[in-house]
């Protein structure tokens, strides 16, 4: 313990008990400050921290909008305008925000599988979803496993960013639920067989209402299914039925080939007979027609000169008949024997 008379100690560690200069330790702090300021001196951080601040505003003032997309800018968060593609300016330092959105890229969804390398968080399922998502019940309370491809386009950016909070997400959701609908309504032969078209018909025209419905701004191309398959533990069950039945179309189909084949020949030859005979017909009518006209001409003309008709028939006869006669013998009818004057089966007999 000090005694009482001890002088008292100098708090600064010092014998002097005189406080510091106030305007050296100032300066030491001064000199020290200048020492952490870049360049040294007060004027030349002052230039480099408006070099800066330049930059930033630069930086913060231009932007550029790819081809295949359009701005939106918003200013203190309220909507502004769109801008097109290029190179444009704003307000520096947040007073404005330019968001640019695809909308000439053609985006997709994909449901139940995924491709490498995806970059949009919700082109994909979550691994917890990813068969969950596809696992289906029927209309004929069987289930099936349906993956599906789902591509849009963001038609309105500014509802595509405003009106709906994750629109990318929600369409998971709506195309979930509509292809669960569209599958609910059929059978298990008729989605995994015969009616996918009409299920990406309607699960097309279900999901675009519901997406103008919800004010998305979004426009749905196309639905398109991909693989669709029984569960596991009676696939090969299914994967016969499914041969049988292709079997029996093949069968069926090699039937009709056959009856396209033989039938409609039956069926031309048949035609081209009634044809003949109807063409038959009407010629041996039209035959007899004529000569009944010629009869009757013939018999006004026998009635008006009977001898000169009757020698025209005869000489009309003859020059009918004769020349398809190849042996000819003309003999007088007084003469009592046949003399060969002339052989008429000759050359010179034919010719004549």
């Amino acid at each position: 313990m000090p005694k009482n008379n001890d002088p008292p100690k100098n708090p600064w560690g010092s014998g002097n008990n005189s406080p510091p200069d106030l305007n050296q330790v100032l300066g030491q702090n001064i000199d020290h400050f200048k020492k952490l300021l870049p360049g040294g001196s007060p004027s030349k951080f002052f230039i480099i921290f408006t070099i800066f601040f330049l930059g930033l505003l630069v930086w913060t003032t231009m932007y550029t909008v790819p081809s295949d997309s359009v701005a939106v800018v918003q200013r203190f968060g309220k909507h502004v305008h769109d801008v097109p593609p290029g190179l444009h300016f704003k307000f520096p330092l947040g007073i404005d925000s330019a968001t640019v959105v695809p909308v000439k890229r053609q985006l997709k969804q994909e449901f139940g599988f995924s491709t490498p390398g995806a970059t949009d968080p919700y082109q994909t399922s979550r691994a917890y979803d990813h068969n969950r998502e596809t696992q289906m019940v029927t209309g004929d309370l069987n289930a099936a496993l349906v993956e599906w491809v789902v591509q849009y386009r963001i038609s309105d950016p500014v509802k595509y960013l405003f009106e709906v909070r994750e629109p990318s997400e929600t369409l998971r959701y709506v195309s979930e639920s509509v292809m669960r609908e569209v599958v609910d309504d059929r059978t298990v032969d008729e989605v995994i067989t015969v009616g996918r078209q009409e299920i990406e018909s309607e699960a097309l025209t279900k999901m675009q209402e519901l997406s103008t419905k919800y004010a998305m701004g979004i426009s749905i191309d196309q639905v398109q299914l991909k693989n669709i398959n029984p569960p596991k533990p009676v696939q090969e069950s299914f994967n016969e039925v499914n041969q049988a039945q292709q079997e029996k179309e093949k069968l069926i189909n090699e039937a009709r080939r056959d009856y396209n084949k033989v039938i409609p020949l039956a069926l031309g030859e048949k035609d081209q007979r009634i044809r003949e005979a109807d063409g038959y017909r009407l010629k041996r009518i039209n035959e007899a027609k004529g000569d009944a006209a010629r009869f009757n001409a013939l018999y006004a003309e026998y009635i008006k000169a009977p001898e000169v008709t009757e020698r025209r028939i005869y000489i009309e006869t003859m020059q009918a008949v004769l020349p398809k006669i190849k042996s000819k013998i003309i003999i007088d009818e007084q003469a009592n024997n046949i003399l060969p004057l002339l052989n008429l089966n000759g050359k010179t007999g034919e010719n004549l």
